[in-house]
């Protein structure tokens, strides 16, 4: 197999920080986007949609979206267990990552886009980035009650996927600069998730 990455990317963010979690290595393939290398035919080939993360099998068939291949992955690795254990433990914790990516992720990535433009075609729009602001408060304010008994991660006592989708979209606010302030239980858990080892995936 072979994942086709970009390191600045949230989604494949997330799929990294997965990976390191489980301890599962894979040869990665740089796209580099900020200079439209996800438009060539050759990586169209792979991904007709344009986007990344890709994981490529041994048998030139590829896998998109990182969620998909975050629970493919997952049925051939089982162990540890990042999405539960449970019928409802998964479909809480499938819950949670969807919020975590819907929610913040897509959030803060219509932030940055409009804040800074850095992909070939876009034009910063200051007015559409303090709306999409405003827009962010809602799932964070959600995710921050959640947080507020203490809870080490989002989904409870263990790691989870939805801890992969929360910290990517944090992390890209952070490395993007945007300067959003999160309320209080989501700050504190963003901080002791980035002290983890897979953070830095």
């Amino acid at each position: 197999m072979k994942l086709y990455d970009f390191p600045l990317a949230p989604n494949p963010r997330k799929l990294r920080v997965y990976l390191a979690e489980k301890g599962i290595e894979i040869p990665k393939v740089m796209v580099n986007i900020t200079r439209g290398a996800q438009h060539t035919p050759g990586f169209l080939a792979k991904n007709p949609m344009g986007g990344l993360p890709v994981l490529e099998l041994d048998d030139g068939s590829c896998l998109r979206e990182s969620l998909a291949i975050i629970e493919y992955l997952e049925e051939l690795h089982p162990e540890p267990p990042m999405i539960g254990r449970t019928p409802l433990e998964r479909a809480r914790v499938r819950a949670l990552e969807r919020s975590a990516d819907v929610g913040l992720l897509m959030g803060v990535a219509r932030v940055f886009h409009a804040t800074h433009a850095v992909l070939p075609g876009r034009v910063p729009d200051a007015a559409l980035a303090a709306r999409f602001r405003k827009d962010l408060d809602k799932p964070a304010n959600y995710l921050d009650g959640l947080l507020a008994d203490g809870r080490p991660f989002a989904a409870g006592e263990h790691v989870t996927i939805a801890d992969c989708t929360l910290f990517a979209a944090m992390e890209f606010e952070r490395t993007g600069n945007l300067d959003i302030a999160w309320p209080a239980h989501l700050a504190r858990w963003y901080e002791c998730f980035r002290t983890r080892p897979s953070a830095s995936a």
